[in-house]
């Protein structure tokens, strides 16, 4: 996926040669990944990490999402790792001139206070046969089952399979044989199932006989109420909502219902839909259904969670308050990226293009607050979509099974009135991220040259207090003053671990010419880092 730098070809001051003192002994292959004395998953106390590995061999870890290095802190078998609070943990075995593979470990540090629901929130499974998604959903369900064992609902939001028209409908019937020997598997007996309709499931005939009655229990309009352990769930059918007025009438009628009660004003009340609303998480990217956000506007209490764009997770416009929260759930087959970036491939920078990025949100409600943790189900360096089809098979085991996407979001419903619950949000347009990404080596630009000769820019990632989103690349051949580069370029924040460095391909560099790179970090609110630049000749 990325070059390896051969030749430092010229940079923007002398790069001095590797010094003995930095050889060190080759050796026959890679060691192993390290292991982990305590798995990633939710811990209701701090948790003390030993590292295990092959003879010889340094551990060598981060706790912010990056890849390690030999610059990273070194592990010390006498001295455990102790995490205290929702963190990522990735290591390195290093021997010799060899690194393992980067494994990584998501860990959830709670109180011991008890939830009183607890949901996993999933869409866009689209499940077409066994042969492809046995294996991928047992580890998908051994990750559940790492932080809930025993949920007491998961909600699967819509494009269970993924039919075209096609008459895939029977389809529904493999993903009900999958996730029902999974429940099985995982002894979770009283786990609700919980089905909403998308746009990709062939109808609601097709649902209702490929799944148990309880999995969807609609009345004919596709949409239904429920309760899980007092918690109340509304699932919708996005495909009509728009033009539907009975199910319009229906949710307005039993919100307004539930929220006269003076003991539900400040309860969360649960809604899943297929497709995202007007003007909501990730700034309303494919959405549609603007009477569904109109709708519920008067309920501050409602907390809508949609699925449709596979757009991912790990940005926090995934979340979005004004009149009540929407919350977008992410893909459980694949990322897409939404319009206008780019992204550094074997073959060049791609335009439009998807990553098997899964992931899924879990939700615990309490007395006084809902949170959400956003989890990934996979998120390795794994092949990508182009061209029409994916450049390799993507199965598990996933090193980066249950890692955190990003920070967790907790919703609070405080206020006497409507009015003052909305005033207290925090997911807010107002309140939106200002900081800027930065970057923090002394040289974040350099100049390389692949194996085969070619010319690249490589970027040593910026920092930010949520995550650089992309990078806005200039790259000009001065001697003719042509532009060689002018583009948006994706940071890989989607993979994890993330990698440090992104080098970007100069196409057709001619030798004994002189160039100039600018480079911008941009985080997803659009807030800009000083521009890094360097100059070199090919």
């Amino acid at each position: 996926m990325r070059i390896t730098p051969l030749v430092i070809v010229a940079a923007s001051a002398a790069l001095a040669a590797p010094t003995a003192a930095h050889a060190e002994p080759d050796t026959s292959h890679p060691p192993a990944a390290p292991g982990v004395s305590v798995p990633g998953g939710r811990y209701e106390h701090a948790v003390t990490l030993k590292f295990s590995t092959e003879r010889g061999t340094t551990v060598r870890y981060t706790l912010d999402g990056s890849t390690p290095t030999r610059e990273s802190s070194v592990y010390s078998p006498g001295r455990p790792l102790r995490i205290t609070e929702d963190t990522n943990v990735t290591a390195v075995a290093f021997h010799g001139s060899q690194a393992s593979p980067p494994v990584s470990y998501g860990y959830l540090i709670k109180t011991q206070e008890k939830p009183l629901a607890t949901f996993v929130v999933m869409s866009d499974v689209h499940v077409g046969d066994h042969a492809h998604n046995d294996k991928k959903y047992e580890s998908f369900f051994d990750t559940i089952g790492s932080i809930f064992p025993n949920p007491d609902a998961i909600l699967s939001n819509g494009d269970m399979i993924n039919d075209n028209g096609d008459g895939k409908g029977p389809d529904h019937r493999i993903v009900s044989e999958i996730f029902q020997a999974n429940l099985k598997r995982k002894g979770m007996d009283s786990t609700q199932l919980l089905i909403s309709n998308g746009n990709h499931d062939a109808g609601l005939a097709a649902i209702r006989a490929g799944y148990p009655k309880a999995w969807f229990p609609d009345s004919g309009g596709g949409y239904y109420e429920s309760d899980v352990k007092g918690v109340h769930l509304f699932t919708v059918n996005t495909e009509t909502y728009n033009n539907d007025t009975a199910q319009r009438t229906w949710l307005k009628t039993r919100l307004a219902e539930l929220t006269a009660d003076p003991a539900n004003a400040n309860r969360p009340i649960l809604v899943q839909g297929h497709r995202p609303t007007t003007g909501t998480a990730m700034d309303g990217q494919q959405a549609s259904n603007p009477r569904l956000a109109e709708d519920l506007s008067a309920f501050p209490q409602a907390i809508l969670f949609s699925g449709h764009s596979h757009l991912n997770i790990n940005d926090d416009r995934s979340i979005h308050q004004r009149d009540f929260t929407s919350v977008n759930d992410g893909s459980m087959s694949y990322v897409e990226i939404d319009h206008g970036y780019r992204m550094v491939t074997e073959t060049g920078l791609a335009n439009r293009f998807e990553s098997p990025t899964a992931q899924a949100l879990f939700v615990e409600v309490y007395k006084d607050r809902t949170e959400i943790d956003r989890i990934n189900m996979a998120a390795d360096q794994h092949d990508i979509y182009a061209g029409g089809q994916w450049s390799a098979s993507w199965q598990p085991p996933y090193a980066s099974a249950g890692t955190l996407s990003g920070p967790g979001w907790t919703v609070r419903l405080k206020g006497s009135t409507n009015q003052q619950i909305k005033d207290n949000f925090r997911y807010t347009a107002a309140e939106r991220n200002k900081v800027a990404p930065e970057f923090t080596t002394g040289e974040p630009l350099t100049a390389v040259r692949g194996p085969e000769g070619a010319t690249a820019v490589r970027i040593a990632q910026a920092k930010d207090d949520q995550m650089v989103h992309h990078y806005e690349v200039d790259i000009t051949d001065t001697t003719t003053g042509t532009k060689a580069v002018s583009s948006k370029v994706l940071s890989d924040f989607y993979i994890m671990p993330r990698p440090n460095t992104l080098d970007i391909p100069v196409p057709g560099a001619v030798a004994g010419h002189a160039y100039e790179a600018r480079v911008v970090a941009v985080d997803a609110y659009g807030n800009a880092s000083p521009a890094a630049t360097l100059t070199f000749t090919r």
